[in-house]
């Protein structure tokens, strides 16, 4: 079964930068940082960022969830909205940061270069114990996590060895700006949760396995967005796109630019089937582009004989 409909490209691809108010920017690979001390026993330090900009609701209703439970948390994020800005980072010579208010640093950069400014020099000599980027403003499922900036977050984080959660708050459909903004509060109670029993189970060692980390999905339930998932599934990148480029010639040199949302029927277990289910879909994720034995048997097969 195949749905299609035809949205402005900011309204998904750019996860609603209306809310934001802010244009991307610019920015290219991390540097790593120290590693993480023992996770205590209760009180974590939690270096907090985003695409959406360091303003965003889902990034301000976060810091008060999480510092309410007990967390020390400093805000690195984006001084502008950065959606669809994936892993890039560290593309210009210099970086303006501001510091507007106490625990909270906002970079002119991608939420790579936030985090990577976050690790090197807001949390120098003792890296925190987790990476949250988000909550995100829509949706980073199937192919729409490629290219998230939320997601490319949590990589930069990874790549520096820490352990690090991406949220993201929506449904596979076009967002609606107030139910999805109601959901995040939702989406935090579960993060909360999810970061408890991380900790718990962590004991005195690292919250997560080495270079894993967790693409976290919360759909919006309700007309009011404040409804209860219906439940909660360890899922894996669906292979869709979702969403297909438009573009129509506006006859003077330039193009519209639109998005076709094509929703195929989702691949079983997938984080598109989850959320689609109105379940919340947690998906382990890596920072690396290995693809398994499989494919590299594939491929040694294919290259085999051949001569510089």
């Amino acid at each position: 079964m195949q749905r299609k409909r035809v949205l402005p490209l900011a309204a998904l691809l750019l996860c609603a930068p209306a809310l934001a108010g802010t244009v991307p920017a610019a920015a290219a690979e991390p540097q790593a940082g120290p590693a993480p001390a023992p996770v205590p026993a209760s009180r974590l330090r939690i270096l907090l960022t985003n695409d959406d900009g360091y303003n965003a609701p889902g990034i301000r209703i976060a810091f008060e969830r999480l510092t309410a439970a007990g967390h020390d948390v400093t805000i690195v994020a984006p001084l502008t909205n950065q959606s669809g800005t994936g892993t890039k980072m560290m593309s210009a010579p210099s970086v303006t940061v501001r510091h507007p208010e106490p625990k909270v640093w906002a970079v002119d950069g991608t939420p790579g270069d936030s985090v990577a400014f976050g690790l090197s020099e807001v949390f120098e000599g003792r890296a925190p114990d987790l990476v949250v980027s988000g909550t995100n403003f829509g949706p980073n499922v199937a192919g729409l996590a490629t290219h998230s900036g939320t997601v490319g977050g949590a990589v930069a984080a990874l790549e520096a060895g820490v352990p690090a959660i991406a949220l993201s708050t929506g449904g596979v459909t076009a967002p609606d700006p107030v139910t999805t903004v109601n959901a995040m509060g939702p989406t935090l109670d579960f993060a909360v949760k999810l970061i408890d029993r991380l900790r718990t189970r962590a004991r005195s060692g690292p919250l997560l396995p080495e270079g894993v980390g967790l693409n976290v999905n919360h759909p919006v339930v309700g007309a009011d967005g404040k409804g209860t998932p219906a439940g909660v599934a360890t899922t894996f990148q669906d292979a869709q796109v979702l969403l297909k480029a438009d573009f129509t010639d506006a006859g003077d040199g330039t193009w519209k630019v639109g998005v076709t949302v094509d929703l195929r029927t989702p691949a079983r277990g997938s984080d598109v089937e989850a959320v689609s289910a109105g379940k919340i879909a947690v998906s382990p994720m890596n920072a690396d582009w290995n693809t398994g034995p499989a494919a590299h048997a594939v491929t040694a097969a294919l290259i085999a004989g051949l001569r510089p």
